[in-house]
């Protein structure tokens, strides 16, 4: 079967690009292991997403169908120190409606799956999974593992930050684990929290609150293994006392919604975000640390502008060629580099420790919160990543 463009992966990334692809010229194809689940309640995996990327959801025709009862806006973020630094970003006080919002993983996936259904240029294969990926000067094969083979001009590696795609293609990557595990969960909350997204920089680890519809919130508490899985081995009534403990008992007394899980940290970089014949996008292309919260927006620009480069290009151009992918590569290496560079210096500065370096980020942060300029800078750009 023959394509323009193959896609492997049907996670946000993946799915994203093909509903970018909607409108243009191309047959796409997008390979997936397994149909979206719908978990039962609220998922505990859930992203912030900003109002560039919510313009870009838009865009594609699926913000408009999202279940508006299950999205939280955040009008304010408090962020605090170990010592006594806080910073606090306002919506208002940036002249915006919103600094972010906050989705839950498979709401978004759900939407997006569903778009792409309707989508005429594009052919689902799932569940499919590939097998084997060959290159040559004029095209690209992936063979799945039923046999059947799906020839393409481009492959574009969605699948992860463990990508099949990406290692079949010999793309080697650089790993740093932080020896930490994202531990979430979700809560309802005693108290109202207005829109308030939470940050604690503290001795064990990066402790976020992100505001969800109702009192309730979803907890990212990114801290050392050992640590991580001492919470995990709570029960439930004592993981909520502790989790409100550590956010100074803001929203009062808690329970818990949804089970907690935990997910190992790393940093990946990849020294190529294309090949001949192939793009990475997601994380495929790069990972970095949940504190700033980007992740998703990341993958999600990966897309926006790789579809952007694919859609204008000329029509003698090859839509697998070198020299047009790597215009995509260069559209997106500033703030992938910038991000990850900035979010792992971050959580290396408040790693434990004690003496002049706790004094130091904490006098940061509370330099930063009486310089408006600065956090104006701040604000602005993370409206448009």
């Amino acid at each position: 079967m023959d394509f323009d463009i193959v896609i492997v992966g049907g996670g946000l990334a993946g799915l994203a690009l093909a509903a970018g692809l909607r409108r243009a010229a191309f047959s796409v194809a997008l390979v997936e292991g397994k149909l979206p689940g719908t978990p039962a309640g609220w998922d505990a995996r859930v992203y912030a997403i900003s109002p560039a990327n919510a313009r870009f959801l838009d865009e594609i025709g699926v913000w408009p169908h999202l279940d508006r009862q299950r999205v939280a806006p955040v009008r304010v973020m408090e962020v605090f120190g170990d010592g006594g630094g806080r910073l606090e970003f306002s919506a208002y006080d940036s002249g915006v409606a919103e600094l972010a919002w906050i989705l839950e993983s498979s709401l978004m996936q759900r939407e997006l799956w569903e778009t792409a259904k309707r989508q005429g240029n594009l052919s689902l294969f799932c569940p499919a999974r590939p097998q084997a990926l060959e290159f040559s000067a004029d095209a690209a094969h992936l063979t799945l593992a039923d046999g059947r083979t799906l020839k393409a001009s481009l492959v574009v590696a969605a699948d992860g930050a463990d990508s099949w795609t990406r290692a079949a293609a010999g793309i080697e990557v650089d790993w740093k684990p932080y020896d930490q595990l994202a531990v979430v969960a979700n809560f309802a909350t005693e108290k109202p929290h207005h829109g308030t997204a939470f940050q604690w920089f503290r001795q064990d680890g990066i402790l976020a609150w992100l505001p969800l519809p109702g009192n309730r919130f979803s907890m990212v508490w990114s801290t050392p293994e050992a640590h991580g899985r001492e919470l995990l081995a709570l029960e439930s009534a004592a993981l909520c006392a502790r989790v409100a403990a550590a956010g100074g008992g803001r929203l009062g007394q808690l329970e818990r919604v949804t089970p907690a899980a935990g997910f190992p940290l790393r940093l990946m970089r990849a020294p190529r975000a294309v090949a001949p014949r192939l793009a990475l996008i997601g994380d495929a292309a790069h990972t970095i640390h949940p504190l700033s919260g980007h992740g998703i927006n990341l993958g999600f620009q990966d897309a926006r502008a790789l579809a952007a480069v694919l859609c204008r290009k000329a029509d003698p151009e090859d839509c697998g060629e070198l020299a047009l992918l790597r215009r995509y590569e260069r559209a997106r290496k500033e703030e992938v580099v910038l991000l990850q560079t900035v979010t792992d210096s971050l959580q290396r500065l408040f790693r434990p420790a004690s003496g002049p370096l706790v004094s130091l980020r904490n006098l940061g942060l509370n330099f930063t919160q009486h310089l408006p300029v600065v956090k104006d800078v701040l604000v602005r750009y993370a409206l448009a990543s």
